[in-house]
């Protein structure tokens, strides 16, 4: 029989990480896409105008909402069954939505019940990625080796920078590349296919994949939990409550000060969809940069100060960098989306290792659906909407940064009493 304890011990193979880690890719690309094409979306689904746009983006809204509820069912799955079993059948009914979208009807040939078919893809797109990415940061995390676990997870944030640099560059080709009627007749068909063929060879790679040290260490010790949702809300609240908040954080930073500018500097910074998709590129760019970085530096001197001094910088710099983008300066607005996007990678990176750490293996899964994924659904999937119907409402340029602002200064306190989990020099 085997040793629980050097099993424990034990590091997956480089491979297995690297698998892992980039296919985060898939996830960030489809639902970067989105956003991205939201105002073409718009016009096709939904009739186009403000209303239409916010309807758009209600579309993003509900398909986060439905995150939490996947991140249970897949949570569940993977906690009782194995971290590889749960990241192969989230990845499989990605797959299978994201080529569905490629090839719905648009309004202009089934009318209003495209708009619906499109919201239910986005549902079912969410419910999948619900358990995706963190199932992904707790392989990475369990099988890295102890003094390296920040760097290492660090890679699912990178590489979900890929992929939205993936989904920008896609998107501003296929822009560029199309006129105005054949983008709306089958050009916006491209980025969403070749999603599904991205996810497709990300599944077939994800197939090889080791089985997490720590799982495998639950079943020799016979510690697997059968309820894995009671487990954690009987045992780990605090875990739960600390990963709330700091997905919090990190879900307003990428969401309102990365995804949305797109669609901030095209409604309110006044430049063409185009330059904005460019702008965004170089901010995803300079994200990737900054994210190992940050996560590295996690490693070296802990994860509560480098989450601390991210939490001030979100609450002193966002609203000045959205007045920026605002002025309708290119100069102006690439240096606003450059340093946001830095704030949120940095976020993104030491997040993720320090919500998977809060949790011992036996129900980590479970603890992070209600944690970490339940804020992504809050702070993730409303706020873009959230933001532009301020903005609408009120007519302030400012309000995205003042929400990220917000949500940074409730965080602080937390992030003070943070008990430090990186492993001791």
């Amino acid at each position: 029989m085997r040793d629980p304890e050097s099993i424990e011990h034990r590091t997956v193979s480089r491979a297995s990480l690297v698998i892992a880690g980039f296919s985060t890719i898939v996830e960030w690309y489809d639902f970067t896409l989105y956003l991205y094409f939201a105002t073409v979306l718009s016009r096709l689904f939904f009739g186009g105008g403000e209303g239409a746009l916010l309807t758009t983006l209600g579309g993003f809204a509900i398909a986060y909402l439905a995150r939490p509820f996947g991140a249970v069912v897949f949570g569940h799955i993977g906690d009782r069954h194995g971290r590889r079993r749960m990241m192969l059948v989230s990845m499989a009914m990605m797959s299978l939505a994201m080529l569905a979208t490629g090839l719905l009807p648009t309004r202009s040939v089934v009318g209003p019940t495209a708009g619906v078919l499109l919201l239910v893809m986005r549902t079912i797109m969410g419910f999948s990625v619900g358990g995706e990415y963190t199932g992904v940061v707790a392989y990475l995390m369990e099988g890295a080796p102890a003094h390296r676990r920040g760097l290492v997870t660090s890679l699912a944030a990178a590489a979900s920078e890929v992929g939205g640099l993936l989904a920008v560059g896609i998107s501003a080709a296929t822009i560029a590349l199309t006129s105005e009627v054949t983008l709306a007749a089958w050009g916006w068909r491209i980025p969403f296919l070749f999603g599904a063929v991205l996810a497709g060879a990300v599944l077939v790679a994800r197939a090889t994949i080791e089985e997490s040290p720590d799982f495998e260490r639950q079943q020799a010790a016979g510690t697997v939990p059968a309820s894995p949702l009671r487990h954690s809300l009987a045992n780990h609240r605090k875990g739960i409550a600390r990963g709330f908040a700091i997905s919090a954080l990190g879900s307003i930073t990428y969401y309102v000060g990365i995804t949305y500018v797109p669609t901030f500097l095209t409604s309110a910074g006044k430049l063409g969809e185009g330059s904005a998709l460019t702008l965004s590129t170089l901010a995803a760019v300079a994200v990737i940069a900054v994210t190992p970085f940050v996560g590295l530096l996690s490693d070296r001197v802990g994860r509560s100060p480098v989450l601390v001094m991210l939490a001030i910088a979100a609450a002193l710099l966002p609203m000045l960098m959205f007045s920026l983008m605002a002025s309708g300066s290119a100069g102006r607005a690439l240096f606003g989306a450059v340093m946001l996007a830095a704030v949120a990678g940095g976020v993104s990176a030491v997040g993720a290792v320090t919500t998977a750490e809060q949790f011992p293996g036996e129900g980590r899964l479970s603890g992070l659906a209600f944690g970490a994924t339940a804020a992504t659904a809050v702070f993730g999937g409303l706020t873009p909407w959230l933001a532009q119907l301020l903005i609408g409402r009120t007519g302030w340029p400012l309000v995205p940064g003042a929400m990220i602002a917000v949500v940074a200064l409730c965080v602080l306190p937390v992030l003070l009493m943070l008990p430090e989990t990186a492993p001791r020099k």
